[in-house]
């Protein structure tokens, strides 16, 4: 590394460094372009095919249908777009808020300069609450610590001394120190593991999947129909060109082009529902993928735990208490010294989170008594060093004659301090060993006694110590999560916790968690297995610890190989690089890293664990709903598809063209599917394990169904036709009849489709504001086409006279009997 001047940088050479090497960015922002995600939307087959239709229809000089086609297509990618940018937009804001501000020595000045103005050769000034900018060496140390908690995923503050590194990201809870900044941006730590999230890819939706294959097969049937009914209708008939449309009609009755339009709006409205909760959904498909987990990868720091330490337990001679439970100003007298005096070895203002915590604890407990001295004067301070892991505050209580000594640190270390006697040693060392099984951190409290006409000890063992106790500190389990994985467990959904903390620890918090944590593989292990062993030891392993970032990637990989669908939830940069990987990465919006928010498809912005599970059946819930709504798609497609090829077959004129189908299956469809996605979850949804991957989106009885309710509107709308066309007087108004009745019995299709009551009685029971609604927007909006004669005349109908009208309205309610008669036998 080149020296820096004792000055620092000159303006004019930072200047030139931010030129050359860029500002101090990761760079790792994944927001697609307008173009991009226009591109996703238009190369679906249902719309490349509408997109030909209205290709067609300007090809032969009709303007105005084709732009209506086309109209729809902006529609749908207006949506998508919409939804997409206002995640990103949200995101931003974030980005703004946690971008850091750095203090810098310039032109021999302290400078306070934007984080993204760090260079290379900059001395940072580093303080206690500060987030270090950029990876750099340090010069200068006092009493320093760092929480690198989200670069690496152990939650104990790490102590440094000159020579150190210190990492971008990362956090300063102790002391002061002096940096010489050695990388920034991509070249960082934070910035490399930015990066190689580039390499992983997007996991695709299992349900996007689906469709697509569901989509092929249909482009495959739909194309050799079209060509069939194209040539025997130009054989039959020697108009090519009606040929032609007739055919792309059937195509577009076979392909349900309405699917990605209801898929959309379903997901969109999930993601709108979930907001509300502080869910923020970056991929649409995130929603419904949720909904097929099986597997749940927690990280344990800042997910499962609150990322701040808390005092759990005092030990004061052979007196324990736990402090969970301890109400305010409860402390027993015996333990007011321990509280006492750990709070005197403790910062003023501390930024540490263990000293934060004796802090919060005193003010609980203390306040009113006289263990508490804010008006004492700190005299002299003993760092913390490699060689004695202790530090001690001298204190200069005013008017008195005696210095108040307060020590703490590692419990073998204070009791080296205390010269304690074997037998004690051995006490106080298998005490910090049981509070140790139990996951917490061990600090050893001590006090001593100095004139305050003495001259102050070089060293701290110098002073006549007497040991006070033992105090332990935990990372509390956050409130909701014994509660979110009981109803992941009922749900039938692993829940595996993978840290970079002591296993020790690890198994703790998981048996308080309610996790499995009779075995607990450490990355040491898991480095020496291969990929088959490593395969089944995932199958087996509820809580891995001290896990290496890639190795967090390398579990996600192996559990998607035994064909698991993978949710992973994180906050650290450590984080990232599996949480792109898994299939739904859920990302902790308050306390995460922008790293693991970009990786993320999932932001929670409040960081609330039980969220995730309230996503998890929002995702069900949505699936459930899209079942049905397809069940009442498919049903709806079987009339269409039976008008645009019966006709032919008994020699008359053809009733739909694309535009008729444009209408009912990107307007009056998708519209009645909006009643299916306000339908209520289940009572005993998330009492259920998780939709196999096998299991397809409609099985055999809900095919059954919709082709046995659409068999029923096919008899009614073919025989009406054929008989209207036998009378001279209705063959005008045939194609509007038709219409009328083929759009009544879509809307009243909803009703038994959507009933969870199968008697008669109950026929209406799912009537809802929100069905109530569609069903009088979809009758108005057909009553426009057909009665209105410019809309009427621009869909090729003859308006339709009030008799008829009213007859279309029986015909369509008509159906309701049998309707309701196919939902009990294949419900």
């Amino acid at each position: 590394m080149t020296p820096t001047p004792p000055n620092g940088l000159t303006s004019d050479q930072a200047a030139e460094r931010l030129r050359q090497e860029g500002p101090n960015e990761l760079g790792v922002s994944q927001r697609r372009t307008l173009w991009v995600m226009a591109r996703d939307v238009v190369r679906e087959p249902m719309f490349l095919l509408l997109m030909g239709a209205g290709s067609v229809y300007l090809a032969t000089g009709d303007a105005h249908e084709a732009l209506i086609l086309l109209g729809f297509v902006a529609i749908i990618m207006t949506v998508t777009v919409l939804q997409e940018r206002r995640t990103d937009n949200t995101l931003e804001t974030l980005r703004d808020l946690s971008s850091p501000r750095a203090q810098v020595l310039r032109d021999g000045t302290v400078r306070r300069v934007a984080g993204r103005d760090v260079v290379r050769g900059d001395l940072l000034l580093l303080s206690e609450g500060d987030r270090v900018p950029a990876d750099g060496e340090l010069v200068e140390t006092h009493e320093l610590a760092t929480d690198e908690s989200l670069l690496t995923g152990e939650s104990e503050a790490v102590s440094k001394a000159p020579a150190d590194s210190v990492f971008a990201g990362t956090l300063v809870v102790r002391g002061q120190g002096t940096a010489r900044v050695g990388s920034t941006g991509q070249r960082t730590e934070l910035g490399r593991i930015g990066q190689s999230l580039q390499a992983i890819g997007l996991q695709a939706s299992p349900l996007r999947d689906e469709v697509a294959r569901l989509t092929r097969r249909l482009v495959v049937v739909g194309i050799a129909l079209c060509l069939l009914l194209a040539a025997l209708l130009g054989l039959l008939r020697g108009d090519w060109l009606q040929a032609l449309l007739g055919g792309i009609t059937l195509a577009m009755g076979i392909l349900p082009q309405e699917l990605p339009v209801i898929m959309i709006v379903f997901l969109a409205l999930a993601a709108r529902r979930l907001a509300v909760q502080q869910v923020l959904t970056r991929r649409l498909n995130a929603v419904e993928t949720l909904g097929q987990t099986t597997v749940l990868c927690v990280d344990k720091t800042g997910t499962l735990t609150e990322n701040r330490m808390a005092v759990a337990a005092l030990v004061a001679g052979d007196q324990v208490l736990e402090t969970h439970d301890l109400p305010d100003a409860g402390l027993p007298e015996a333990f007011h010294a321990l509280l006492e005096y750990a709070v005197l070895a403790s910062e003023i203002d501390p930024h540490d989170p263990m000293e934060k915590a004796f802090h919060r604890l005193a003010a609980r407990q203390l306040q009113g008594t006289e263990h508490l001295h804010p008006r004492w004067d700190l005299a002299r301070e003993y760092e913390l060093s490699p060689e004695l892991l202790a530090m001690t505050h001298l204190w200069r209580p005013q008017g008195e004659v005696h210095d108040v000594v307060a020590a703490k640190g590692a419990p073998e270390a204070v009791a080296d301090l205390c010269h304690l006697p074997d037998a004690e040693r051995t006490r106080v060392a298998e005490e910090a060993a049981r509070l140790a099984d139990r996951g917490l951190r061990v600090l050893g409290v001590a006090k001593a006694r100095h004139r305050s006409a003495s001259q102050w000890p070089d060293i701290q063992h110098d002073f006549d110590f007497e040991w006070v106790g033992l105090v332990g500190l935990a990372d509390p389990l956050r409130a909701e999560v014994p509660a979110a994985i009981a109803q992941c467990r009922r749900a039938g959904i692993r829940v595996v916790m993978i840290t970079g903390d002591h296993p020790r620890t690890a198994r703790a918090i998981a048996a308080q968690a309610g996790i499995q944590s009779d075995q607990v593989l450490t990355g040491e292990d898991m480095a020496s297995l291969d990929a088959a062993s490593l395969s089944d030891q995932v199958a087996a392993v509820h809580v891995f610890a001290r896990i290496k970032p890639q190795q967090k990637l390398a579990l996600v990989e192996a559990l998607k190989a035994r064909g698991e669908i993978v949710a992973m939830t994180g906050d650290g940069v450590n984080d990232a690089p599996a949480l792109k990987a898994a299939h739904i990465g859920v990302a902790m919006g308050q306390r995460g890293t922008d790293v693991a928010r970009e990786a993320a498809s999932l932001v929670l912005l409040h960081d609330d664990f039980s969220a995730i599970v309230h996503a998890i059946e929002a995702g069900r819930r949505t699936f459930a709903n899209l079942r049905q709504a397809m069940v009442y798609t498919l049903a709806v497609h079987v009339p269409i598809v039976c008008l645009a090829l019966l006709p032919v077959l008994f020699g008359l004129p053809l009733v739909l063209a694309p535009l008729h189908i444009a209408f009912l299956e990107l307007v009056i469809d998708p519209a009645c599917s909006l009643v299916f996605e306000a339908e209520p979850a289940a009572a005993d949804l998330m009492d259920q394990p998780p939709r196999q991957q096998t299991e397809p989106l409609l099985g055999a009885s809900q095919v059954w169904l919709s082709l046995v309710q659409g068999a029923w509107v096919s008899l009614v709308v073919i025989g009406l036709y054929v008989v209207l066309m036998g009378h001279d007087e209705a063959v005008a108004s045939a194609g509007a009849l038709v219409f009328a009745v083929l759009v009544i019995a879509n809307a009243v299709l909803i009703l038994p489709s959507r009933s969870r009551h199968p008697a008669w009685r109950r026929l209406f029971s799912g009537l809802t504001p929100v069905s109530l609604w569609v069903l009088t927007g979809t009758l108005l909006a057909l009553g426009a086409v057909v009665l209105v004669p410019p809309l009427a005349q621009a869909f090729g109908f003859s308006t339709l006279s009030a008799p008829f009208a009213a007859l279309a309205l029986i015909l369509g309610c008509a159906l309701l009997l049998p309707f309701q008669l196919s939902k009990r036998w294949f419900g």
